[in-house]
Formats: C-alpha cells, sequence, structure tokens
C-alpha cells in the first residue's frame, strides 16, 4: 500500500485521468473530492462489497429457479397510442423537378458592420 501525506486543496493523480483532492479535514474525517471519467465507477468500499456479493448471488441463479417466467420478453407490437418512436432527421432531400427548400434570408447587416463610406476608410461622404 502507497501512503502519501496531502494537506487540504492538495490533490493526488491516479493515473492520466484520475484526481483524488483533499477537500475538508475535520477532526478524524477527511473529505475528498474525486473526479474520474464517468465510465468508471467510483463507491465507498462498503458499498462495493454490497455490490459484489449481490452479483454473486444473482449469478448463482439458476434457469429452472425462475420457473414461470417467459423464456424471452414479449415485444410490444405497436406503440402506445400518444407515443411516438422518434425519426432520425433527415437532409431536405431534392426530386428532379421540386426547387429544393429556400433558405432563410440573412439577418440585416448591424451598425458595426455596415460600411456607408467610401472604401479608402477616410470617412468622407461621397458627393451628390
Amino acid at each position: 500500500m502507497l501512503v502519501l501525506s496531502r494537506q487540504r486543496d492538495e490533490t493526488i493523480m491516479i493515473g492520466d485521468n484520475i484526481e483524488i483532492t483533499i477537500v475538508d479535514i475535520r477532526g478524524d474525517k477527511v473529505r475528498l473530492g474525486i473526479t474520474a471519467p464517468a465510465t468508471i465507477p467510483v463507491h465507498r468500499k462498503e458499498v462495493y462489497d454490497a455490490i459484489q456479493r449481490e452479483n454473486r448471488e444473482a449469478a448463482r441463479v439458476k434457469m429452472e429457479d425462475l420457473g414461470s417466467l417467459p423464456k424471452t420478453a414479449p415485444r410490444p407490437s405497436s406503440v402506445p397510442p400518444g407515443l411516438h418512436r422518434p425519426q432520425p432527421l433527415q437532409p431536405p432531400t431534392t426530386r428532379p423537378g421540386i426547387a429544393p427548400p429556400a433558405s432563410p434570408p440573412a439577418p440585416p447587416a448591424s451598425d458595426a458592420t455596415r460600411h456607408d463610406g467610401p472604401a479608402n476608410g477616410t470617412g468622407a461622404q461621397p458627393h451628390q
């Protein structure tokens, strides 16, 4: 076991993407902040042990213990009323003889981008 000494607001790195920061120290308790990718589960040891115990018990279940459960889950034949299956967005297609949809008009130029003077940059107004 590696034992490190750290003070409040100091960090320990594990690999390239796990940070453990000492957030607070109160009496005999230390509060840790852990930054890790979402793909890496982070649990207190007692929670981890409980998860492992439940997984081992679930792995011991035999098919005959399941009794009257169906072998496969029934698949719904249709979507319930009021719900719909989202359709993926499709780019507009053009068919022969039909013009593609018009693009929205460009917004008017703001005063900051409008150039009313001559192109030479002097700001002088042209003679009328």
